[in-house]
């Protein structure tokens, strides 16, 4: 909503100037709405990974770095981590409100019944190497969806975004989980839709034909837990990507497909996938002291992957509660695995380092995260895919709510053109 407040801006080289209103959301700092500056004054703003920029209204996700605040459609993160699951946040992040009985049993109806594949589907694997990436497969895979559901699908229509919707929640741990098995040259499983939605992903993975699965409820409960937290995180590079490829009237396959491969990237859903690298390159628990010390040397270039975070300024809310389920799980398991002490080591050593301490560098929930995945037998190549599971619900959130905004436009950002000049031509002979 816009305040009855402005911010006025003088240009004092030519005295031209702009009054910009000031826009309150419900919650977080206002922003100044810069949209007449060009107009009023000829002048674009710069910004730099648009750190101090609102490219959108949205009323999904709020976050409070400098509290350690994250809020899912109004409830905190802790409250939606203890009662809820991660069917019903994906329903919460797409309709606003929490589902009654009635319409939740509707919609895990809606999503068991779209967790197929099309066989042809199947075939498009073949044209992977045996060792490609798991990210690549599935980047590749969800935007050819568009291939096998492109006759039905009006974007403009809100039933044919709301089937859309479903199809990419349901879809995504099949596809997820033949990206695993094809790396590893095993049969794939067709999804058992008598099994809940964390179960039937983790049966597809690890099932083999000749033996039952037994799972233990504290893992899955472990992996509906990490939906959770990562299911959506606000307008992060890769939601932003979505929205911008979505701004051009994309369809929603090839737009989450763009938030995928943005995932990928080790600044974003590659961080849980470069602790496990830390990890290793220490190497054993009675190293975790020396790699302490080199982390706090400026002259050093080790680092401590999963510790601190660039939103939270104090702690990340997430983190604080999947550490008890990270316990609970190495305890359960009862994982014999040196790279899990390492890290148990580590975070101990961490948490009572004053350097550390100071600094507010907590382990977050990369860390974490990385930890339960590998006490799951989950390969680290799989981490960003799993990471991609989870926030498919919230990339399709934001691409109906961008669809749903009246007024919304093409994303087509600025910039400060710092190259040539204006220069002729000069020919070949003459250079």
């Amino acid at each position: 909503m816009s305040d009855s407040k402005s911010v006025k801006l003088v240009d004092e080289s030519n005295g031209r100037s702009s009054e910009l209103p000031l826009l309150s959301g419900t919650l977080g700092p206002a922003c100044i709405d810069i949209a007449p500056l060009y107009k009023d004054t000829g002048h674009f703003t710069y910004d730099p990974g648009y750190g101090s920029t609102a490219s959108t209204k949205s009323a999904i996700t709020y976050i409070d770095g400098d509290e350690g605040v994250l809020m899912y459609r109004g409830y905190p993160i802790e409250q939606l981590a203890e009662k809820s699951s991660f069917l019903e946040v994906a329903y919460l992040l797409l309709n606003g409100e929490l589902p009654n009985k009635t319409q939740f049993a509707s919609f895990e109806n809606d999503i068991t019944h779209h967790t197929m594949m099309h066989e042809s589907h199947k075939n498009f694997f073949q044209g992977f190497h045996h060792d490609a990436h798991p990210m690549a497969m599935l980047a590749a895979s969800v935007a050819s969806l568009s291939a096998f559901y492109h006759e039905d699908l009006d974007v403009d229509n809100p039933e044919d975004r709301k089937l859309a919707a479903i199809r990419l929640i349901a879809k995504m741990p099949t596809i997820a989980a033949a990206c695993y098995r094809y790396s590893i040259g095993w049969p794939f499983r067709y999804p058992r839709n008598n099994l809940e939605y964390v179960n039937r992903f983790l049966h597809m993975m690890f099932e083999v034909p000749s033996e039952p699965l037994e799972l233990s409820p504290t893992c899955a409960k472990a992996l509906d837990l990490l939906f959770i937290l990562h299911a959506d995180h606000e307008q992060n590079a890769s939601t932003s990507t979505v929205r911008l490829v979505g701004s051009t009237g994309a369809n929603p396959y090839a737009s989450v497909a763009a938030g995928i491969t943005a995932l990928w990237g080790p600044a974003h859903g590659g961080a849980n996938e470069a602790v496990l690298k830390m990890l290793e390159e220490i190497g054993s628990p009675d190293k975790v002291e020396t790699a302490v010390k080199r982390a706090k040397d400026k002259n050093d270039n080790f680092r401590l992957m999963g510790f601190g975070h660039r939103v939270y300024k104090n702690f990340d809310p997430r983190a604080k509660i999947i550490r008890e389920m990270c316990h609970k799980v190495l305890a359960e398991m009862g994982v014999n695995d040196p790279l899990l002490d390492v890290a148990m080591k580590l975070e101990e050593a961490a948490l009572k380092d004053d350097y550390f301490v100071e600094r507010k560098l907590y382990p977050n929930v990369d860390f974490y995260s990385g930890i339960i995945y590998k006490a799951l037998g989950i390969p680290t190549e799989m981490f960003t895919v799993m990471f991609a599971i989870a926030r498919t619900a919230g990339w399709i959130a934001h691409w109906i709510e961008q669809h749903e905004t009246p007024g919304s436009r093409i994303g087509r950002p600025r910039q400060l053109y710092v190259g040539a000049g204006k220069r002729d031509y000069v020919s070949a002979d003459k250079r």
